[in-house]
């Protein structure tokens, strides 16, 4: 990789108190600090992508493919967040100091060269009101969200990779009276929620002997243990889900947690997923959840722009199963 372009603009707020910022990303630090810029890719054959702002997704020009300078660059990211990337543990997600989420993977789980995936926090965590403005989020969606909260309601935000969940979950969640004590679990750490009583738990992988690994299943139960007002989970992706939902069928509620799905329609058939990998039935997995979660609300991401496109709840269909009809 050839030296990086000139620096043109300070660091968004989130590098700023940095002082190894550029040394941590060398040649990408500049194409990090453009405006507007949400998300980085370094493909297999060493090309970089950036999105974000009126172009969208594009190629980066004047960037010379270097695979070997890839590998080595992954290697250095992935060792400031505390963990190890190499052929016995060939992908790994991070979050940098600073709030700079990574995700690496090598050769041969990658088909090509190394992949890097690195998405960019917003300099300030927005707030709903930020998201009217931003053509996200109507004022009708803000009462029903701030509603939601002062009744604690369990949420659940739901919507593709990249639709804007997180950014949504940390803007509600920022209404939840300060007296009260939120907990969160993440796989990464990446909910910024401005509140002033916020602790975070995040797993761990393996190490090199396959010891010291904790997961998403064990920190809910952890979780639990620490008198949360608020339990929240950063995204339901496995047989967590089972312990969240009997966490917050036990009195936990005014919890929150995300959910990928494509549409508001495709949400029951994804916990009934989740619930059969944790040994729930469909019937079971209905019960749970409708005694659980209170508020479903969908983003999704149209162009550059993400919106909330629905607001639902969960109900049974004629044979027991989950089903979800609009919020009222």
């Amino acid at each position: 990789m050839s030296a990086p372009p000139p620096r043109t603009a300070p660091p968004p707020a989130h590098t700023a108190a940095a002082p190894d910022f550029w040394e941590t990303f060398g040649p990408l630090a500049p194409y990090l600090m453009r405006a507007g810029v949400t998300d980085l890719f370094v493909t297999g054959d060493g090309v970089l992508w950036s999105d974000g702002g009126p172009r969208g997704l594009h190629r980066v020009d004047g960037w010379p493919p270097d695979l070997h300078a890839a590998r080595r660059l992954a290697t250095r990211l992935i060792a400031t967040g505390g963990r190890h990337i190499d052929e016995a543990t060939p992908f790994v997600d991070v979050r940098i100091p600073g709030g700079v989420r990574v995700h690496a993977v090598l050769p041969p789980i990658s088909t090509g060269g190394t992949l890097l995936s690195i998405r960019i926090p917003a300099a300030a965590a927005l707030t709903l009101d930020d998201l009217v403005g931003a053509g996200s989020l109507t004022s009708d969606g803000v009462a029903l969200l701030r509603a939601a909260v002062t009744a604690r309601a369990n949420i659940l935000v739901t919507g593709a990779g990249g639709a804007g969940k997180t950014t949504l979950l940390a803007a509600t969640l920022a209404h939840a009276p300060p007296t009260e004590r939120i907990v969160l679990i993440e796989d990464v750490a990446e909910l910024r929620i401005p509140h002033p009583h916020v602790v975070g738990l995040q797993t761990r992988q393996p190490n090199l002997e396959g010891a010291g690994g904790v997961g998403l299943r064990r920190l809910v139960r952890e979780a639990l243990r620490m008198r949360p007002d608020r339990l929240v989970l950063g995204e339901c992706r496995g047989e967590e889900v089972a312990d969240l939902l009997s966490a917050l069928n036990t009195g936990h509620d005014g919890g929150a947690g995300t959910l990928h799905a494509n549409s508001l329609a495709d949400v029951p058939a994804r916990m009934e997923a989740l619930g059969a990998l944790a040994g729930l039935d469909d019937i079971a997995t209905a019960r749970q959840t409708i005694s659980a979660i209170g508020m479903i609300v969908h983003v999704e991401r149209v162009g550059d722009r993400r919106r909330v496109a629905g607001f639902g709840r969960f109900t049974t269909s004629p044979d027991g199963r989950l089903a979800v009809v609009p919020y009222e």
